[in-house]
């Protein structure tokens, strides 16, 4: 049994962590701490948990953890997980940190659109935690960095292509939308009911902060740096990110070659559901489960496409996609605890 601490675990994403865990053969909930609410039962604060929780919330006490915990994960506000993964690494916890705190190679990035980053040198230790590109690593991490929700959208829509140097790198433009889970649990008027339901409105075009980090991990695949317009959107729906990205390609491709590498991309990949060519995919198909399901768009000339990617933002976009790294850090099966079909209707 791998002994679990969620750090946050009263916000979206700690709750969703602690669905998933709860469930999860080889993993047991040991200590689950947040700055409120502390003293209290889990399943009495969560009616979801009652008489499945039965922890006490409590506060942040390092050595706690390192006695109770061989491994912890920081749904934590961004910047706030520096010093908190600093602290567990030292006394030889694993950490996986859903914030952005570590997902940057360079502190020069995490400063310009976050904070000052206070322990450099652990940013070149953490390994960015998308398993379906890093796998490898993530086996023999400590630390490892959680994708953004839009990024691991994105991501693992554009990966073949880029792999294969197939289309314009400085030509992509991607629209994103986004239940407002997204945002967080905190009060914001703009996250009201009154405020966000039946509207659908764009956010921080050209400089949201998922962008660099799509930048970073394209870049990567493709060997050059890789240019995009990201336009988020926030919809009225809880869960769910749909992402619809257009590229151009070098070469007029055919739509059985396109499929075809597709296909030899993600065949061995258990969270990745390709969409016969054509099909597009669904939020609504893939809530409460950790698969991201991909559609291909060509155009009929051969020389544009629409990728369509669709995800829960919860789940394969942050706790299950966290999971899924515990899993393959502690030599599990990758899939284990995570077979958990959609939610429909």
């Amino acid at each position: 049994m791998v002994k679990c601490a969620v750090i946050g675990a009263t916000g979206y994403t700690g709750q969703e962590l602690v669905r998933i865990l709860l469930a999860h053969p080889q993993a047991e909930l040991s200590i689950l701490t947040s700055r409120q609410n502390q003293g209290i039962i889990y399943g009495h604060l969560f009616p979801a948990f009652r008489n499945l929780v039965k922890n006490r919330i409590s506060p942040l006490d390092y050595d706690q953890v390192a006695q109770k915990a061989e491994l912890a994960f920081l749904a934590l506000p961004h910047t706030e997980s520096q010093t908190v993964a600093y602290e567990l690494l030292a006394r030889k916890i694993k950490v996986i940190d859903l914030s952005a705190d570590f997902r940057f190679r360079k502190s020069a990035i995490y400063r310009r659109y976050y904070a000052e980053h206070h322990f450099p040198a652990l940013l070149r230790k953490a390994v960015y935690g998308l398993p379906e590109i890093y796998r490898p690593q993530i086996k023999k991490a400590q630390l490892v960095a959680n994708p953004g929700c839009y990024p691991t959208s994105v991501i693992l829509a554009l990966k073949p292509l880029l792999e294969k140097k197939l289309i314009n790198h400085k030509n992509i433009i991607i629209d994103s939308k986004s239940g407002i889970s997204g945002a967080g649990r905190s009060a914001v008027v703009d996250f009201l009911f009154c405020e966000a339901d039946g509207s659908v409105r764009a956010y921080n075009v050209y400089k949201h902060r998922h962008q660099p980090e799509m930048e970073q991990e394209l870049s990567r695949l493709y060997g050059k740096k890789v240019e995009i317009i990201f336009v988020p959107h926030l919809v009225p729906a809880v869960r769910g990110i749909f992402s619809t990205i257009y590229v151009e390609f070098l070469r007029k491709i055919s739509p059985e070659k396109l499929e075809l590498i597709y296909l030899k991309a993600y065949q061995n990949e258990k969270f990745i559901r390709l969409l016969p060519l054509g099909q597009l995919p669904d939020t609504a198909k893939v809530q409460g489960s950790n698969y991201c399901d991909l559609g291909i768009s060509l155009s009929q000339d051969g020389k544009r496409a629409v990728i369509t990617s669709a995800i829960d933002n919860m789940v394969k976009g942050a706790s299950g996609n966290a999971v899924q790294n515990m899993n393959l850090m502690f030599g599990l099966e990758e899939e284990l605890g995570l077979k958990i079909p959609p939610i429909h209707p």
